[in-house]
């Protein structure tokens, strides 16, 4: 169960980092309204614990960013806005970020910053040069990287998010995304995530790949 004492208090003392010495608003509204929009009831998977792990993920990774503040906003914002059966989340989180970043005394800077990398997080597909983009895609796909039972229960919460997608609709779909992961040159490029996730996440897409091909019901 998600702390959410101690996950607010993340983004105050992260909304205050990322805005320096401008004086601004109060943060713990904003935490509020975030934090309400990550409890939302048709999230399985999308969850304050998705929420904390990438976080968590981030400080393991910050050594690699040059802005980790600004890659914890993004972190907060990238699936503040979801909804299942819409296509343009991260679309739409991105302007949220937008919305509210500058109301709350972030620069317009590394607002377009915050949206950008949010907008990232489409595809998970950083160029070379970026490695805020390289963090946040990295924290994001971590759990791809799990042990077996945790990768299990990350399958079943997305099935459970998409309970409205008949069976083979859903293997279809996301087969393709498995596909599109594996077909990255790396899924994580950060140093870390590529000696310590790297491997492990492609035996697990390559696993659920085979299981969704499989013919229903087989148990082979």
């Amino acid at each position: 169960m998600a702390d959410i004492d101690a996950l607010r208090a993340r983004f105050v003392r992260t909304l205050e980092a990322a805005r320096g010495p401008a004086a601004g608003p109060d943060p713990a509204p904003y935490a509020d309204d975030l934090l309400g929009r990550w409890q939302e009831p048709q999230r399985r998977y999308h969850t304050v614990a998705h929420l904390t792990a990438v976080l968590d993920h981030i400080d393991v990774l910050e050594k690699y960013a040059h802005d980790p503040d600004v890659v914890r906003l993004a972190a907060w914002f990238h699936d503040a806005v979801y909804l299942p059966e819409r296509s343009e989340n991260e679309e739409r989180s991105a302007r949220l970020a937008e919305r509210a970043l500058p109301e709350a005394g972030v620069s317009a800077a590394r607002t377009a910053e915050v949206a950008r990398l949010v907008r990232l997080t489409v595809g998970h597909d950083p160029a070379d040069d970026d490695p805020d983009g390289q963090v946040l895609c990295d924290a994001d796909l971590a759990i791809l990287a799990s042990p077996p039972s945790a990768y299990a229960a990350y399958t079943a919460a997305v099935r459970e998010e998409y309970h409205f997608v008949p069976n083979e609709a859903f293997r279809t779909g996301r087969a393709a995304i498995l596909r599109q992961l594996l077909d990255l040159p790396r899924l994580f490029r950060t140093p870390y995530g590529a000696s310590e996730w790297e491997a492990t996440a492609r035996y697990n897409l390559t696993a659920e790949l085979e299981m969704l091909s499989l013919p229903p019901g087989d148990p082979s």
